[in-house]
């Protein structure tokens, strides 16, 4: 037994590395916005509060959603969520936020099915049909918060989209901290078993 303890340390020890390396991965590939011409820009959903707003946290998706199209770097922007424990369909108030900060809501596209990454993905796969446009050529951009970047661009790639850029809400909290140590396990989990 005790000839297995520096097997067991050096194993914690590239683990440790290993998890180390790959946060600093998501925060550097978090924080660097990919600011290129996309067809679509897909914000994920998240919480809106009780009185039917946008929490702050989705209100930062959909401000970075707004100047991405107004400096012309969205053509269509899907807006995906589900409906949460406070009631409201998610998607549609992201619709009407945009709206409401010109953005016409003929380039919008709803999705109130988006209730994980994943599920999102492939929701956009199937607007594609409707847009006459094909994975190979179609241009993505993720919009969410820097943690979920990565996972959000490997969740389209599992999709089939070829060309997917991502973009972060500008939105910390302390919540983050934890949120970016969950990513390890959940990138791993789509890599390895979404297919």
């Amino acid at each position: 037994m005790k000839s297995l303890f520096p097997v067991i340390k050096m194993f914690l020890l590239l683990f440790f590395l290993w998890f180390m390396i790959h946060t600093a991965y998501i925060l550097w590939d978090g924080w660097n916005d990919e600011e290129k011409e996309s067809h679509i820009g897909v914000v994920l959903g998240n919480k809106v509060m009780e009185d039917g707003s946008p929490s702050e946290r989705l209100q930062a998706r959909l401000d970075k959603a707004v100047e991405f199209h107004q400096r012309g770097l969205l053509d269509q922007v899907i807006v995906s969520g589900g409906v949460g424990v406070e009631g409201y369909d998610e998607a549609k108030v992201m619709k009407e936020y945009l709206v409401d900060h010109a953005i016409p809501a003929e380039v919008i596209l709803v999705d109130q099915n988006g209730y994980n990454t994943m599920q999102t993905a492939q929701n956009a796969r199937s607007f594609l049909k409707y847009l006459e446009m094909s994975l190979e050529t179609t241009k993505v951009t993720v919009i969410t918060q820097h943690f979920h970047i990565t996972r959000s661009k490997l969740a389209f790639k599992e999709a089939g989209f070829e060309q997917v850029y991502g973009a972060h809400a500008d939105f910390l909290e302390w919540r983050d901290v934890y949120s970016t140590i969950r990513e390890f396990p959940a990138y791993y989990k789509y890599l390895w078993f979404s297919s």
